[in-house]
Formats: C-alpha cells, structure tokens, sequence
C-alpha cells in the first residue's frame, strides 16, 4: 500500500550564500526548520527536509578572485562550513544541495528552457541600481539613504549598472494572478504582517526581471547563450525542484516530487521573502507547476539590543554558543526566546535565565527529583501502573495535561508556532513541579507507600510525555531524559508522537539507571566575565 502523500512534510531552508561563515541566523533557520521536519517524522508523516548553499553569482566570483584561487575551490571551502551545521546543531536534513552539482544545473536549465517555451523570456538591456551584496536590481524609490550615499532597503550599497545585455522574465504578466493567489490561499504567506508587505509591493504593479547577467562568467550557462548566466535567484530558488529530483521525477508515480511538492513549506528570511513570495510563485505559474504550499518568513536576531554587524563586532558565532552552552540549550533558546516570526534580541543573560531558570531548576530538578526518589524507594524501578481507583483528581489533572500534548503539539508545528511548541511543554513541567511540591512524596514515603507509588508513577509518566513532546527542538537532551526513565532503546531512538497516549508505552516497572543530571546548572558568573572580556 503506498503512503498517503496528503499528510507528507517537505520542508526547506534557503540555500545559504556561500559568501562567508554560517552566523546565528543561518543556525536559527536550520533549527526551526530541523524541529518542525522532526515533529513531522515524530507525527509518522512522509518527511523530507533540505537544506543546502548557493554558490554562484558575482559576489563568490569577487570574494574568489581576492583570495587569488577558483570560484569552485571557494564554493568548496565554505560550503564545507555550512555542511558542520548539521553535526554540530544536530540537523535532519534528509539532503543537502549545492547549487555547482551538475543535478541542479540541469533543474536550472530545464526551468530556464520552459519558461523560454511559453513565451515568458526575451532579451533587451537593462541599467539601474544593482546591489552586489543582495544580487538584485533596485528602482530609485525603493532606495534608501544613509550617511547621503544610497543604499538598498537592505542597506546594502548600490552602483548604478550602465545598459548591459540581459534577458528578461516577464513579470509584469503576473500581478493580477499573484495578487489572485494570495487571495485564495490566505496561509500561504505567513506571518500576516509579512503577507501584508508583500500584497501591497505586488499591488504597486510588477516591472519585469532581469534573468542572466554577461558582467560576471559564475554560474549556469544561459541555454544556447554562453555569454550569459541565469540571474543567481532562478538559479537558487530552482534548488527546492533539484532537491526532489526533478525535473526526472516529475512524472514519476510515487517519487519524490510527486509525495512531497504538494506540502512544501519554504522557512526563509524575511530579508529574502520577496524573492520567494513574488519572483519564485510566479516562475511556477508561469511553466505549470503550484506555488508551495506555505513560505514563512522569520524575524532578525539583534544582540543586547544593537543590530548585528561585523562593523560593531556583536556578531554571533553559533558554534561558541554550542561550546558554552550545549547544543540542546542553545536550541531550545532559539526556537524559544520569541514568537516565531518576530525580531528576537539575544544576550547571554537571557541565554542563561533559560539554561538555569528553566532547563536546570525546572525540567531537570523535577526529573532528578523523581527519579532519584523511584531509584532509592522501589529497588531502583518505577513503579508500575497504577489501578485507575488509586488515582487522585491531582493525578489525573495532570496526566490529562500531559496526554492532550499530541494535539497541541500539532497544531502548534502546523501553524509554525515553535515557541508555543516549546511552551506547551514548558507550561506542563511547571505544573509537575507544582504537583510535586503539594504532593510531597518525600513524605509519603514514610506515611502512604501506596500514595507514594502513586505520585512517583504519575510524575515519571508526565515526564516520559514531555521527553517525547520536546524531541523536535532538544533531541538529544530528549533521549538522555527517555533513558533516565528507563525507556526501551528501541523507543529512545524512534519515538512517535502516538506513544504518548499507547498504553503499551506507558511507565510500567521499568528498570532505572542510577540518575545522572541531564541539565546540570551553569557557572553564570564564570560565563559572564568570559564574555565581558571577548567584548572587550
């Protein structure tokens, strides 16, 4: 029987520039992406979840040409960094594209040949404001100022590019069908206010777009034209079609584009959305395949409340916040310090309110505490399942609480909302600490064994739910929290959302190893003066 495709998951990250060294953004994007890809295969959907780096265009060429080797040898080496994201963040990405793969090339080149098939391509010259850094043509008012030198809306610099050869995609044919589309999909951009921006840029009315470029040689040869290269945006946004095998699997039943085209969810930037909510709908349109089925365009970091610049030297290196904090922690902070979608600022004194305040005292006090208690007090088991009679409303409320995770959970990953997915969990831990407390089992112990059974069981019961309902954002925390509660490997390593409620999973007996702390507290003191003196 084959899968029912309707419930697959695809889901991507922009292919990151090749230009420099991964950053916290380039993290951020690749671990929201790699939770909601988790909780899909958690959810036992069809899950496919690319990542990758784009590695033409005129500013690789210059960065190469500086460092005196190949544009290839550059690609390289720096796409070997981005590659260190996924063991180090603890990535999923089913696979990784980079756009010199002969694969994509064709993909590329495929598209170029059908869009140049229905008539949406001509040549003609073109001259404006072009920003190297964003790759993309600005008119004069969309332009900023700053310090009286004109900038792009990024704030990137901008050099008037004088009457050069190019073929052009006729957008201007798309306004109506796009604005028409945003319509009838209102998911389809998200968040609203970024759909909101977008709607009115496109209402303004769509010029056509530049598509090749003769000043620089780096990048897939124009078909039957060498002395240009496509425009690097249609060769970077066909990657979400390479990743999928297309355009070979497109006819294939059952294959990859077949079961996962339908369901994509683009996670990007929102520096980056008009690319993908404009110019890439309607290069679909235009050769006959759907838009995607979501684009989510997330906030920026700052940091201590300053933008984040090499120039002030704030910049965040997310593989020395790994090496500080843990990859769990820094995970969970990330996905957890704002609504997804909204601008989010970062300090190491919030970063350790979350490691200390929540991680350690909260989630990892609870679990010592009742697994320590179990180990010493039931001959280092839990204790099996209770009859339901010897469950009181204390117990039940909170067991409930636990059960109705998969639910939340859902609707939170479906909607994107990451921060609600790891408060829902949040909020149910704080109510375990809460139970204990009025429970006091440390004196039930001596007063009600029976009573005491009881509340151990339910509290390693609701602590076994939560482990399962946190995988996506801390999966290896997860594990070690599954393994402490003396949860059978096989479940460690595949966990389902459904064993949540399966009472065949449920705490029964189980052999517990001696506890060892999962979040052990952190030095706060020691990591503070560490980074007033890198600041410095």
């Amino acid at each position: 029987m084959s899968a029912d495709t309707s419930a697959s998951r695809f889901v991507t990250t922009p292919i990151f520039y090749v230009n420099d060294v991964p950053h916290v953004g380039h993290a951020y994007t690749s671990i929201a992406a790699d939770a909601v890809a988790r909780f899909s295969r958690l959810d036992q959907r069809p899950t496919r979840f690319a990542t990758g780096t784009d590695e033409h265009g005129e500013k690789v060429q210059q960065s190469a040409e500086k460092r005196g080797i190949a544009p290839q040898q550059f690609c390289d080496e720096v796409s070997e960094s981005f590659q260190k994201l996924k063991g180090a963040f603890g990535l999923s990405n089913d696979v990784f594209v980079r756009t010199t793969a002969a694969e994509h090339k064709q993909a590329v080149q495929e598209m170029w040949k059908r869009l140049l098939a229905k008539g949406l391509i001509y040549k003609g010259t073109y001259e404006g404001w072009y920003s190297v850094r964003d790759e993309a043509f600005y008119t004069e008012s969309e332009l900023i100022e700053v310090d009286g030198e004109k900038r792009a809306p990024s704030g990137s610099v901008v050099e008037w590019r004088a009457k050069e050869p190019s073929y052009f995609f006729k957008l201007s044919e798309f306004t109506q069908p796009l604005l028409d589309y945003y319509e009838a999909n209102p998911d389809f951009l998200q968040p609203a206010s970024r759909r909101n921006e977008v709607v009115s840029f496109v209402k303004e009315g769509l010029k056509d777009l530049s598509v090749s470029r003769t000043s620089f040689s780096w990048g897939v040869p124009v078909p039957d034209d060498d002395e240009h290269v496509v425009y690097v945006w249609i060769d970077a946004l066909t990657n979400y079609l390479t990743v999928l095998g297309w355009p070979q699997s497109e006819q294939e039943e059952g294959g990859l584009y077949s079961t996962f085209w339908q369901n994509a969810v683009h996670i990007v930037g929102k520096d980056i959305l008009r690319f993908h909510a404009v110019y890439w709908p309607a290069m679909l349109m235009g050769v006959g395949i759907p838009p995607p089925k979501k684009i989510f365009a997330h906030g920026w970091w700052t940091k201590d409340g300053e933008k984040i610049s090499k120039s002030l030297g704030n910049v965040i290196n997310p593989f020395e916040l790994i090496d500080t904090y843990g990859v769990d922690a820094t995970r969970y902070f990330l996905l957890s310090a704002t609504s997804f979608g909204s601008d989010a600022d970062f300090s190491h004194q919030q970063m350790l309110v979350t490691c200390n305040g929540f991680l350690a005292n909260c989630f990892g006090n609870l679990l010592n505490r009742a697994v320590t208690l179990s180990f010493k007090n039931c001959d280092k088991k839990a204790p099996g399942v209770p009859a339901p009679e010897a469950l009181a409303d204390a117990d039940k409320a909170l067991l409930a609480a636990a059960q109705d995770l998969p639910d939340k959970l859902r609707g939170s990953y479906d909607a994107l909302k990451l921060h609600e997915a790891c408060s829902v969990v949040e909020e149910i831990l704080r109510q375990g600490n809460s139970y204990v407390d009025e429970q006091a089992p440390w004196t039930l112990r001596k007063t009600d064994p029976e009573r005491f059974r009881t509340v151990i069981w339910t509290l390693l019961e609701v602590l076994r739910c939560c482990a399962i309902g946190i995988h996506p954002v801390m999966p290896e925390a997860a594990a070690k929290v599954l393994r402490q509660l003396g949860v059978a490997e096989d479940a460690v390593k595949a966990p389902t959302v459904a064993m949540i409620k399966e009472e065949r999973c449920r705490i029964d007996g189980n052999d517990l190893p001696k506890p060892q702390p999962v979040f052990p507290r952190l030095d706060e003191e020691a990591i503070l003066q560490s980074q007033a003196v890198v600041a410095e």
